[in-house]
């Protein structure tokens, strides 16, 4: 039986070809995906998904928030599992990579372990997330957070999109609710493997980033009431635009993100205008802010000086104004002792690498609080994401596969 050395390599085009079947199926309208959760498009990809596990010898299962687990069975039946994983879900204008290449990249581990002849102590599980975009159901990772006993199974159901569509209902009719209790499992530890979806990596010439931790993240999604008018016979000093809130509330966001600097970062992102008329003054607005810092305190104060200025806005131009938190998670430091076993793997394939901190949200922020978790990024061009121009080479995605393959078979134990 092989022992994994420094010459062990995952199969590059099998992981690159896996990566481009998987990117066919709900196509966006530029190059990219549009396979957002709990649509056809996701319950086709779930369906190709599975049919490659099980043809690696993997057994599937699915809990009742539609997680996917696929299962190499490990020679120790009382050692808990390493499990890898990422999400299948994508942003309505999503590329090809951010989430798909963990899931897939775990895949080809189990496949590459297979080749080899590869037998490990602890059993290895692919995971699949449900719903870690949040573009459609908010909040992101939400099926990793009641996983991890964050959110209630109850509260993730009720989610609505903006259709009115039921998370749970949609859950049913794509039908994917699986058996298995949420967050029965239990982890020896867990891998994910990301795009970077920023530019630090490709700036510093760098092949693979170490994450350490990740940043703490608010979304807060404000309501603002005016009054829907006439834009062309109402006078200016008559108006109550729920627009102008808005367009003030993004201002006083960048300015507070730049006066915290560095490590902070916020904007508005998702808005939806009433009754959204070319000759009509806005009557409602509801948009979301985001604001992100890897500093507690940091966080906290933005929030905090984020919603006094909404409010002070509201009240200058006579608006309503309600604000109600839609996503949250504090900053993340990731495994230690796994921190280390990334980075020895980086430098036994002799790849250049860099210590960095997610500025993204992952599934992986959820599952550190309930059993070791570490991440490990690949560069994407001009650190582009959420967007259907998002690319990485197939020499990125490989060798970020082979730290993944290497940490993944040291943790699990190689049986000769």
């Amino acid at each position: 039986m092989a022992a994994p050395g420094d010459n062990f390599r995952i199969d590059s085009a099998r992981l690159w070809d896996s990566l481009m079947e998987m990117a066919k199926i709900g196509p966006g309208v530029a190059g990219g995906n549009n396979r957002q959760t709990l649509t056809d498009a996701d319950s086709e990809g779930r369906h190709l998904f599975r049919r490659w596990c099980e043809a690696a010898g993997c057994k599937m299962g699915v809990d009742s928030m539609g997680n996917m687990f696929a299962t190499r069975a490990g020679t120790d039946p009382e050692a808990l599992p390493v499990y890898i994983g990422s999400h299948l879900d994508t942003q309505p204008t999503g590329g090809r990579f951010d989430g798909v290449l963990g899931v897939l990249a775990g895949l080809e581990v189990v496949r590459t372990m297979n080749d080899l002849g590869i037998r490990t102590k602890h059993p290895l599980v692919v995971t699949n997330w449900t719903n870690e975009e949040g573009a459609r159901f908010a909040p992101a990772m939400l099926a990793s957070g009641v996983f991890a006993g964050i959110l209630t199974e109850e509260y993730a159901k009720a989610r609505t999109d903006l259709d009115g569509k039921v998370f749970g209902e949609e859950l049913a009719r794509v039908g994917w609710v699986g058996e298995e209790k949420v967050g029965a499992r239990k982890m020896h530890a867990m891998f994910e493997y990301h795009i970077e979806q920023g530019p630090i990596l490709e700036a510093e010439g760098k092949e693979i980033g170490v994450v350490t931790h990740g940043q703490g993240l608010w979304w807060l999604e404000i309501t603002l009431t005016g009054k829907a008018a006439h834009t062309g016979s109402t006078p200016m000093h008559m108006r109550v635009n729920a627009g102008l809130g808005m367009a003030r509330i993004t201002e006083r966001v960048h300015q507070i993100a730049m006066s915290h600097q560095p490590n902070a970062v916020g904007a508005v992102g998702q808005v939806t205008v009433s009754p959204n008329s070319r000759n009509v003054i806005p009557g409602k607005v509801v948009f979301t802010v985001d604001i992100r810092s890897p500093e507690q305190a940091k966080l906290d104060t933005m929030r905090a000086e984020v919603e006094r200025a909404a409010h002070a806005v509201a009240k200058e131009l006579g608006l309503g104004c309600a604000i109600e938190p839609v996503g949250h998670f504090d900053p993340v430091a990731f495994d230690p002792g796994l921190v280390k076993v990334v980075r020895g793997a980086a430098e036994k394939l002799g790849l250049s690498h860099m210590d960095i901190i997610s500025g993204a949200g992952h599934d992986a922020c959820w599952i550190s609080r309930v059993a070791p978790t570490v991440m490990i990024m690949c560069p994407c061009v001009d650190g582009l994401s959420h967007n259907e121009a998002e690319l990485i080479t197939e020499d990125w995605a490989a060798k970020g596969a082979d730290v993944l393959f290497h940490a993944v078979v040291e943790t699990a134990g190689v049986v000769g």
